[in-house]
């Protein structure tokens, strides 16, 4: 059994992010956020995480394939389509970009973790792929939601 974890930055210090991903044995970052570089991102701006990832030994990679395009956001946060809405378009996204025949990359070695910034999965797209993810491999697929 695979594991792979979630992970979002909302609410977290710094040293409580780090302690979350260590004690989850996480050994690369997956970056799903569409944009990765404003200042309201704190310690999870793009250069200042993968900085923080290298001097913790975990791999960092940005995969913006993974994430809901700008069009999705816009209307979800507009509330021009509600969660349900939300689900499908993004699940959509996932199978037009072909995710399904990139999942061993995506899992990596070891225990990957999908980042993005909303403080719990259920309502993220980060908890979206993570379950189409283990959808696509019944039973081989553990997810873990780090809080």
């Amino acid at each position: 059994m695979r594991r792979l974890c979630t992970i979002g930055f909302a609410k977290k210090p710094l040293e409580r992010f780090v302690s979350l991903l260590q004690d989850a044995r996480v050994t690369r970052l997956v970056d799903i956020r569409l944009h990765n570089t404003s200042q309201l991102a704190g310690f999870a701006k793009k250069e200042d995480l993968e900085y923080i990832m290298r001097l913790v030994g975990i791999g960092y990679v940005h995969d913006v394939s993974l994430a809901p395009d700008e069009g999705l956001f816009e209307d979800y946060k507009h509330k021009r389509v509600d969660w349900k809405g939300f689900q499908t378009r993004y699940t959509g996204l996932l199978q037009e970009r072909g995710v399904e025949r990139r999942l061993d990359e995506i899992l990596g070695d070891g225990v990957s973790c999908l980042l993005c910034s909303e403080e719990k999965a259920e309502q993220c797209h980060r908890g979206l792929l993570a379950n189409y993810l283990r959808e696509l491999r019944p039973g081989e697929i553990e997810v873990l939601h780090l809080r």
